[in-house]
C-alpha cells in the first residue's frame, strides 16, 4: 500500500494499519479488549497523536480506538468519501424576499478538513445552496463574511462593525437579515445589536448550530431554514435568536436578544428565554407569535445605528469570601463600570463595602443584578441592600447579568454622566427590564416527580 492510503497516520497507529493491511476509508471490523467495532477508518489530523485510530461508526458518530487495545482488524470494503459540500449557483427567483446572511465565524453549515481535523465553514451562497437546497425555496440569499472568529473572540469591535453593516443593508432595502454566529456568546452579541440598532424595520435573526453538519443529529440545516424564513417573512422587526425549540426538530423558538441565554453545553434546544416566554415559534411554513407586544415589520428603510461601547466594563460574579482587592484592582486598572451578579435579592459581603464605596467615589458606575437567573433585585428589603445603595450601587431590576454588562458598556460609550447613565440603564429596551415576570416565565421541571413524569410521557416523542 502507498502512503496515500494512510492520510495523517504515523507512529504506532500507522504500523497497526500496515500490519492488518487496512486503508484510510476502509470499512473494517475491529476486535478490541473493550469490545468490537464496525465502521470506516477516517483520516487523522496532522497534529494528532500516533496511537489512536478514528472510526466513523454506522450511527454517524466518530470514535477513537487506542491501538494498544486492538486484537484484530479486518478490512471488509473500501469507499473513499468526499466531505466537501457541493457548490451550486444559488438561483434567483422573482418575487421571493431578499435576505442577507452575515457570517462571523460560526459553523452553521460546514464540512470537515481531515488534514487538520478542523471544521471549515461553508459560506458562499453556492455552498449554502449545496448544503441546504431548501433555502432557494424560501428567499433570494446573498452572503458576506464579516469575521472569521470563534464566538468567544467576538467583542465590541465586532459588535460595532456588524451593527454598521446591518444598517447599510437596511438602507439598501433588504427584506431581512440573518447572522451566522457561534453559540457560546451568541446571546451577548444579540444583546449588543439590540442596543446598537434602534427600531429596525425588518427582522434581524441570529442563528447558530450546536452540532456540526457532518453529524447525523446536526441542527444546522433546520436552524438555517427557520432563520431565513423568519427573516424573509416574519413580522417581528427586532433582534431575535432563532434556535431549536424542543429537543426534536418540530419547530424553532424566537427569543428576544435581551432575555435569552445559552442553557446547555451540547443540547440542540440550548437557548431559553428567562423571566418571560419566547416571542414566537418558527417553522418552514410560518412564524407564530406567542406574545403580541413586539415591534412589527415596516415598509420603510429608517433605522438608527448607535455603535458605541466602552470596553473598560466588567462583570463580577459574587461568591462567599470575595475579597475587596477584586473591586480595587478593577478601579486601579481604569474600569469605568462594574456589573455585580449578587446573591439573593442583590447582596455581597460586608468586607466589599469599603472597596465599593471607594469605586463609586472615583466615578465608577456599579449596577447590581442577581445570579439566580429569574427574579428581581430588591435592595430595600434588608440592611445589606440599603447599605449598598447608600454607597452608590444601582439596582438593575430583572436585567440578566450579561445583558446588564452589555448595556452598561453601550451606555458608557455614549456618556459618563451618572444621571444620564442611570436613565439609559433603567429605561427598558425590548423587555431587558419588565414590570413583572409571568408565572410561566419561570419553569424548572425536576424529573422523577410523578406529575412531571406524567407530563413528559404525554409530550415526549
Amino acid at each position: 500500500m502507498s502512503e496515500d492510503h494512510f492520510q495523517g497516520y504515523k507512529g504506532e497507529a500507522l504500523e497497526v494499519l500496515k500490519k492488518y493491511k487496512v486503508r484510510v476509508w476502509g470499512q473494517v471490523d475491529i476486535e478490541t479488549t473493550r469490545g468490537n467495532f464496525t465502521g470506516t477508518v477516517l483520516p487523522r489530523s496532522e497534529s494528532d497523536d500516533d496511537f489512536h485510530l478514528v472510526l466513523k461508526i454506522p450511527t454517524g458518530y466518530n470514535v477513537g480506538i487506542d491501538v494498544h487495545n486492538i486484537k484484530s482488524m479486518t478490512e471488509t470494503g473500501y469507499k473513499k468519501a468526499n466531505y466537501k459540500i457541493p457548490e451550486k449557483e444559488f438561483p434567483y427567483t422573482e418575487g421571493l424576499p431578499n435576505v442577507k446572511l452575515f457570517g462571523t465565524g460560526g459553523t452553521i453549515a460546514s464540512r470537515l478538513d481531515y488534514r487538520t481535523g478542523a471544521v471549515i465553514p461553508a459560506f458562499t451562497p453556492g455552498e449554502l445552496y449545496g448544503a441546504v437546497p431548501e433555502l432557494a425555496d424560501i428567499c433570494n440569499l446573498t452572503t458576506e463574511k464579516l469575521f472569521a472568529v470563534f464566538s468567544e473572540n467576538m467583542g465590541p469591535e465586532q459588535y460595532k462593525k456588524l451593527a454598521i453593516a446591518i444598517g447599510k443593508e437596511i438602507e439598501n432595502g433588504i427584506d431581512g437579515i440573518v447572522i451566522g454566529h457561534g453559540t457560546d456568546t451568541l446571546h451577548h452579541t444579540a444583546a449588543a445589536l439590540t442596543y446598537m440598532i434602534k427600531d429596525p424595520p425588518i427582522p434581524i435573526v441570529m442563528v447558530g448550530s450546536q452540532r456540526s453538519s457532518d453529524r447525523p443529529s446536526s441542527d444546522a440545516a433546520l436552524n438555517l431554514m427557520h432563520a431565513n424564513y423568519t427573516a424573509a417573512y416574519g413580522q417581528i422587526a427586532e433582534v431575535l435568536v432563532c434556535m431549536f425549540g424542543p429537543t426534536s426538530d418540530d419547530y424553532a423558538l424566537l427569543h428576544r436578544g435581551t432575555r435569552v441565554r445559552k442553557m446547555h453545553s451540547s443540547y440542540r434546544s440550548t437557548f431559553r428565554t428567562l423571566g418571560d416566554i419566547p416571542l414566537a415559534t418558527a417553522t418552514r411554513q410560518g412564524v407564530k407569535p406567542l406574545k403580541n407586544n413586539f415591534k412589527p415589520r415596516r415598509n420603510d428603510k429608517n433605522v438608527e445605528i448607535l455603535p458605541y461601547f466602552e470596553e473598560k466594563v466588567s462583570i463580577v460574579y459574587y461568591y462567599p469570601n470575595m475579597q475587596p482587592d477584586i473591586i480595587d484592582s478593577l478601579v486601579e486598572n481604569g474600569y469605568k463600570g462594574i456589573v455585580i451578579a449578587g446573591t439573593g435579592l442583590g447582596h455581597v459581603n460586608k468586607p466589599l463595602y469599603p472597596a465599593i464605596e471607594r469605586a463609586t467615589k472615583k466615578g465608577v458606575h456599579i449596577y447590581m443584578t442577581v445570579q439566580t437567573m429569574w427574579g428581581y433585585v430588591h435592595m430595600f428589603v434588608y440592611d445589606t441592600g440599603r447599605d449598598l445603595m447608600a454607597k452608590g450601587v444601582v439596582p438593575a431590576e430583572n436585567m440578566l447579568p450579561e445583558v446588564a454588562y452589555i448595556k452598561l458598556g453601550w451606555t458608557l460609550g455614549q456618556t459618563n454622566d451618572p444621571k444620564e447613565v442611570k436613565k439609559i440603564m433603567l429605561t427598558p429596551v425590548n423587555d431587558d427590564i419588565t414590570s413583572r415576570e409571568p408565572y410561566n416565565g419561570y419553569l424548572v421541571y425536576q424529573g422523577g416527580l410523578p406529575e412531571v413524569e406524567e407530563f413528559i410521557r404525554k409530550v415526549r416523542k
